[in-house]
């Protein structure tokens, strides 16, 4: 049996439900759900499904509720640790390893190698391979160190992540927010240093694996025969689509993931039969383009 968990509000079921079915690949498996909200009622034979009444004993389980409570993004942010090391320490069976997933994910091949890894190690990290090249792009290069080197939308861990899982949960109780001046971006930032403090950490490096639209350029797409292959050799596992990749999709940048994100659609419409393309594709913030032209004001001033 491979286990998964993901944490939802009931507005973002309808994804979950849809990660679930994705995980269908021939594997035994359990999507477990934590649920932030009241009120949902939902089955899927595949998930499980958990509140924050069940999960309130776990290690600092109490603390994060208690500090995030009133805010849903951060309180889901701030309980993945406390929700994996749970579910690795609950009940009689323990499973051997739990992978993580934020529920805008969406699975087209195998990923049992996946657990393979966790035999032998404590942490799966996948980078999120952002441009890294100085003399180009460097709004991109910086966010290396702004945002973080490893997407915390993926992250898997084994019987022997207690400690660094319980590490990463006391760093979100600290702080849970962007703060590029501390340092901080949110839950996020704090993987940085888990390869350093937690030597069987380990860093994924099949480019496959959280295909996102921050990296068209590291993880080049090529299409082979009928099938899309990232740098020529490596199968699309899983595919993470938050705003930025469905936006560089639409807008023709990603154009060789159209036909997965179409996939992706007629599996979110089976849980929510009103939704519409132009609901997925958002635009860049007002903020967002602030940000942008105050650093590249600061950076042809030379600051």
């Amino acid at each position: 049996m491979y286990h998964f968990c993901t944490i939802s509000t009931n507005s973002h079921l309808y994804k979950t439900l849809a990660l679930a079915d994705s995980l269908e690949q021939g594997d035994d498996f359990v999507l477990h759900v934590l649920l932030v909200e009241n009120g949902a009622q939902v089955q899927h034979p595949r998930c499980r499904f958990w509140n924050l009444d069940d999960i309130k004993s776990a290690d600092n389980a109490a603390k994060i509720i208690e500090k995030y409570g009133n805010n849903n993004d951060k309180l889901r942010w701030c309980l993945k640790p406390v929700f994996l090391n749970f579910l690795l320490h609950y009940g009689e069976h323990k499973p051997e390893s739990v992978i993580y997933l934020d529920n805008d994910l969406f699975f087209y091949n195998k990923y049992t190698f996946l657990f393979d890894l966790l035999k032998q190690h404590s942490f799966l990290l996948t980078p999120h391979y952002y441009r890294n090249d100085p003399r180009s792009h460097q709004n991109w290069f910086e966010a290396n160190f702004r945002v973080g080197l490893y997407n915390a939308g993926f992250v898997g861990a084994s019987q022997s992540a207690t400690a660094g899982l319980n590490w990463w949960a006391n760093c979100c109780i600290y702080r849970c927010e962007k703060n590029a001046f501390r340092g901080l971006f949110d839950d996020q930032k704090y993987l940085d240093l888990l390869p350093v403090i937690d030597e069987k950490a380990h860093v994924l490096r099949h480019k496959g694996c959280n295909v996102a639209g921050w990296n068209t350029e590291i993880c080049k797409r090529i299409q082979a025969g009928n099938e899309v292959l990232i740098d020529g050799k490596y199968p699309i596992v899983f595919i993470h689509f938050n705003s930025t990749t469905i936006r560089e999709i639409a807008t023709g940048n990603d154009a060789l993931l159209a036909e997965h994100f179409e996939t992706y659609f007629q599996n979110l419409k089976k849980y929510n039969s009103t939704l519409v393309k132009d609901d997925l594709v958002l635009r860049y913030p007002f903020t967002d383009k602030v940000k942008y032209a105050v650093w590249k004001l600061f950076t042809e001033w030379g600051l």
